[in-house]
């Protein structure tokens, strides 16, 4: 963790999305997939809460909190957790989830218990989880349904996941010394995602505490994390931490554009007791479909040749700016949406590319010219001769670093 000068310190957002972005399709026509692919890595970490009251609790730096949160080391918990989602994407008619699975994927068939499609549902909506936790070997997490539950499970060295919809089974084999999060891309607690918000801080941030707060019944200071630098989209975070143990059981991140927070994340109910062993222990039922990780029935998770090109070219990633206005570029590969005249006479390819094109804007500039995806969060720049520019930041802070990588 970075040195505190004082209450005004900085923390840098993105670190997710940026990984997430190794996992997308560099498909001609996919940039929305792209964009979608990011903000569910930037919220596919975190679980949920209810907050009322302001408890009257010793006073605390920000400094002191952020180091409270550090020292946290609650290995066994057990709750229930709400999730709330709104980036303010277009209605595809269900395209956009078959895009994000296929995001998060790698496309192709496979069980649909598979966590890294299963969990994509997460990127909208309002969701309801139970979680639960013993120690770094031992993890639940049980989406809730309609009539349905998904549920996946680490326990010691076996992953399971179970879709109960389908009756189908998804079973992996932990490495040695692997959380569940690396694993499995399943959503942990807030707490990660809180660490990964303060790892990298510089002076493009403001971080203080915002007064105090009671979550699923537990007393919890506030942490205000701003950006100072405009043109990013991110108005704010607040981390609700837990005063006793230092666990974070609230994550709300709120636009610059203003409204509804783009996710709303945190514990309606919370125990620390241990939970029973038999929590983690899972048998497939009867008659239900089960898929070993690595047979050919199970999804391709190693990159194909033409993704292959893409992480290469993120291993090396040139990023423009800094802190909360830090954009990544990268060659997708392929040439970009087609605009105007040119989406016509293409045959479905170009209904496509029109279909995609009308979704983003127009945009010209130094560097020629192209189409921005926007969400309330991540936008999305990809020009016509293939090269994409993603980050946190406006459509103008987008066409301003294109502008400047010429």
């Amino acid at each position: 963790m970075a040195p505190y000068e004082s209450d005004d310190t900085t923390a840098v957002a993105g670190a997710d999305e940026l990984r997430a972005a190794r996992r997308r399709k560099a498909a001609r026509y996919v940039v929305p997939a792209a964009v979608l692919g990011v903000a569910a890595g930037t919220i596919g970490l975190v679980p949920a809460m209810a907050d009322s009251g302001s408890p009257d609790l010793p006073k605390i730096s920000a400094q002191e909190l952020i180091e409270k949160i550090a020292a946290s080391d609650a290995q066994q918990l057990s709750g229930t957790v709400r999730i709330s989602t709104d980036l303010g994407l277009p209605d595809l008619g269900g395209l956009e989830t078959d895009l994000m699975s296929g995001a998060a994927a790698s496309g192709g068939e496979g069980s649909a218990a598979d966590p890294s499609a299963k969990l994509t549902e997460l990127a909208s909506g309002t969701h309801t989880l139970r979680v639960a936790a013993d120690g770094p070997d031992r993890q639940k997490v049980s989406l809730l349904e309609d009539a349905a539950e998904y549920s996946l499970i680490r326990n010691g060295k076996d992953v399971w996941g179970y879709d109960s919809a389908s009756n189908e089974v998804y079973h992996g084999t932990a490495a040695e010394g692997a959380g569940q999060r690396e694993e499995t891309t399943a959503p942990a607690t807030p707490r990660e995602l809180t660490e990964e918000a303060l790892k990298a801080v510089d002076d493009t941030t403001s971080v203080t505490v915002d007064g105090t707060a009671q979550v699923a019944g537990r007393d919890a200071y506030k942490l205000l994390v701003e950006p100072k630098q405009p043109g990013s989209t991110v108005g704010a975070i607040s981390v609700a931490v837990d005063a006793a143990t230092g666990l974070p059981l609230k994550f709300t991140l709120t636009p610059a554009s203003g409204g509804a927070a783009v996710v709303d994340a945190g514990f309606t109910q919370v125990s620390f007791a241990k939970p029973a062993a038999s929590t983690f222990d899972f048998t497939p039922p009867q008659g239900a479909k089960v898929t070993e990780e690595g047979s050919a029935e199970a999804p391709e998770h190693s990159l194909r040749p033409e993704e292959k090109d893409v992480a290469e070219g993120l291993e090396g990633l040139n990023v423009i700016g800094e802190g909360w206005t830090s954009v990544a570029v990268l060659d997708s590969g392929a040439e970009g949406t087609p605009s105007g005249a040119e989406r016509g006479g293409m045959g479905d390819a170009g209904a496509l590319g029109g279909f995609l094109g009308s979704l983003g804007d127009e945009v010209n500039g130094t560097f020629g010219s192209g189409t921005v995806f926007t969400t309330r969060l991540v936008n999305a720049l990809i020009t016509d001769d293939g090269t994409v520019y993603v980050g946190a930041v406006t459509k103008d802070a987008l066409v301003k670093a294109a502008d400047s990588g010429q």
